[in-house]
């Protein structure tokens, strides 16, 4: 444990000083250590594991004691002191319900251990959709910049072409209106980055360190299997939401039993031994037993087929609960894999057209020194080449995105592909 501690201080000292870039499991492990919605999660599943004993208890002998000292006074007798104790002991022999009951701690003992798997998974994709959401506001941000930067040459440009007459007041009016326009949405970038950083440092519960970027090198890789309905399937058998639906289904069955144990009758071992003294007499009495002790309910006013009837509809609110958890399991698998498979064809697509994009600003620039392009094409090429980039870049953190949470729906997402993600960082 202090070792753990130990490497998430120093991972964070490393990231806020900006000597490396924080890496996507870096980040995960700085939220794993802080985030509050795990840590509750945590919590909870320390709760659920004791859910065990409790029910091992029901099955176990009940052992108490018991004294008293009093001073009487009577009419009769006048005043006396006297002293009572007691030992008893109950053993459980037969009682449905407690048989019942423990059946479904063993059952809640799973379902603590499967909703921390849950929140666990969540977490990871939190922070990758939160991690990716930063660089893209960074990315778009960074565009507002470069156009900026470029509409401002170009009004400049524009300003002093029309003082010399060679071009009309429209160009100057053309590249204002770009240059005013790309400064309202780099300021409206800059806002959206700080919400998208503060986003972050909601999980880590310190200041976003330096991020790691994505290599533009780096290349996305398909599903494997590269087949939908092998997800699919997978997802519908495996997916964590699946499985934790499943064991609440068959908690909710035990209750059902449980509750018809209520017409059943109970049997238990009892015995007892206690001592009694008074000060009037010149001894004291000494008693106990031991036997068996049968108990048979036969009306409780109603209270047991009730709440049979209501641990019957529970349970057919349980199974329709797993079949939809199925259903979503094969809509998320459907949609990560799709995701992924569309997002990776986009982006191909989109480095094509920024070859092209390139390639056109080069021949516009050129044009308008020959005279056969204006400024405004030179503009409106600069405009497309950078929202070229921004696109791409956001079709390859939304393409890696998806493929985690295509992942996390068929129930195997975990650690190491986070740090298969960092391989495609610098």
């Amino acid at each position: 444990m202090r070792l753990k501690l130990l490497v998430t201080l120093c991972a964070t000292a490393l990231a806020s000083s900006g000597v490396l870039g924080a890496n996507l499991n870096d980040i995960y492990q700085l939220a794993r250590a802080n985030d509050a919605e795990f840590a509750s999660a945590q919590a909870s599943y320390r709760a659920g594991m004791e859910k065990l004993p409790q029910g091992k208890a029901l099955l176990r002998p009940s052992i108490g004691f018991s004294a008293n000292l009093r001073e009487n006074d009577t009419d009769s007798a006048g005043s006396y002191g006297s002293h009572q104790y007691g030992l008893s002991l109950s053993q459980p022999l037969f009682r449905k319900q407690n048989l019942e009951t423990y059946e479904q701690t063993k059952l809640q003992v799973q379902q603590a251990e499967q909703t921390l798997k849950v929140a666990e998974q969540n977490l990871q994709l939190r922070v990758a959709q939160a991690y990716f959401a930063v660089l893209q506001a960074q990315d778009v941000l960074a565009t507002a910049q470069a156009q900026k930067q470029a509409f401002a040459e170009q009004l400049a440009q524009a300003r002093k072409s029309f003082e010399v007459g060679v071009v009309t007041i429209t160009d100057t009016h053309e590249a204002q209106a770009r240059y005013d326009l790309t400064n309202a949405q780099e300021i409206a970038a800059q806002n959206d980055l700080e919400v998208k950083r503060r986003s972050l440092e909601k999980y880590i519960n310190s200041e976003s360190p330096e991020l790691a970027r994505l290599s533009e090198a780096a290349r996305l890789a398909l599903p494997e299997p590269n087949n939908m309905d092998a997800w699919v399937k997978q997802a519908e058998s495996d997916s964590l939401l699946v499985a934790l639906s499943q064991i609440a289904q068959e908690v909710a069955r035990r209750e059902v039993s449980k509750q018809k144990g209520g017409h059943l009758p109970t049997l238990d071992l009892a015995a007892s031994y206690g001592g009694n003294r008074n000060a009037t007499l010149t001894g004291s009495t000494k008693a106990g037993y031991i036997g068996l002790e049968f108990a048979l309910p036969l009306y409780q006013g109603g209270a047991t087929e009730s709440r049979v009837r209501e641990s019957i509809a529970l349970q057919d609110k349980a199974r329709s609960d797993l079949d939809n958890a199925r259903r979503q399991a094969r809509l998320d698998a459907r949609q990560g894999f799709l995701g992924v498979i569309s997002g990776e064809a986009q982006a191909k697509a989109l480095e094509q057209a920024l070859v092209s994009s390139e390639a056109q600003l080069r021949s516009t620039k050129l044009g308008l020194e020959v005279g056969v392009r204006t400024r405004v094409d030179v503009l409106n090429s600069q405009q497309q080449l950078y929202s070229t980039r921004r696109d791409l870049a956001a079709a390859r953190y939304q393409t890696l995105v998806a493929g985690l949470q295509l992942k996390a729906a068929a129930g195997i997402l975990n650690e190491d592909d986070l740090k298969a993600v960092d391989t495609l960082l610098k």
